[in-house]
């Protein structure tokens, strides 16, 4: 199974996002990007890939560990950015060592456990609003997020997510997480 280690964003946080977001999707070439769901919005601090059914028991105790060890922390959504002309992304202020810390942690507990561990970017803490279909300008969108500075809200959980990728050829799938389980922070 498809796996990563995740932090959820607090409601709070997530709502007043979503407020800006839907500010978003009316700028002129919104309708060329394909716009996460906000069930499905995370902040991604490991990905394991496939997965075998064998590693998760240690992969799971690791990540428990992983996330006993770290204490809860803030985390707001602020600004934004793109990953060149393919990604749109708000950006992540409050307890960024703290979470830097806990995505150090899960990608330790999943090379420990065996599972592929995707090292080659480094990690860039960020939140996905939206991948372009092709070439897309989106610097509007990187501007309009620019001011944008969310509430704050507590962190408190570490959760091992599934990734569903869509069908091939269903025009506007998209991927389905699923939370496989969850540990608090701090213990």
């Amino acid at each position: 199974m498809r796996l990563f280690a995740a932090v959820l964003p607090p409601e709070a946080v997530v709502a007043e996002l979503a407020g800006r977001v839907d500010d978003l999707k009316r700028l002129p070439g919104a309708g060329a990007l394909r716009w996460t769901e906000r069930a499905g919005w995370h902040l991604t601090l490991a990905f394991f890939g496939e997965v075998d059914d064998g590693v998760v028991p240690d992969l799971t105790a690791r990540l428990e560990r992983a996330a006993r060890r770290t204490p809860p922390f803030p985390l707001a959504l602020r600004g934004g950015g793109r990953f060149g002309d393919r990604a749109l992304w708000a950006g992540v202020a409050g307890g960024v060592a703290e979470l830097r810390l806990l995505a150090g942690r899960a990608g330790a507990a999943g090379r420990r456990a065996g599972a592929d561990v995707d090292t080659g970017r480094g990690f860039h803490p960020h939140l996905t609003l939206a991948r372009a279909r092709g070439a897309a300008d989106l610097v509007p969108f990187v501007e309009e997020l620019w001011g944008f500075g969310g509430v704050e809200g507590g962190v408190g959980e570490l959760v091992l997510v599934r990734s569903h990728l869509p069908r091939g050829g269903v025009c506007g799938a998209r991927p389905r997480y699923e939370p496989l389980a969850g540990w608090a922070l701090g213990g």
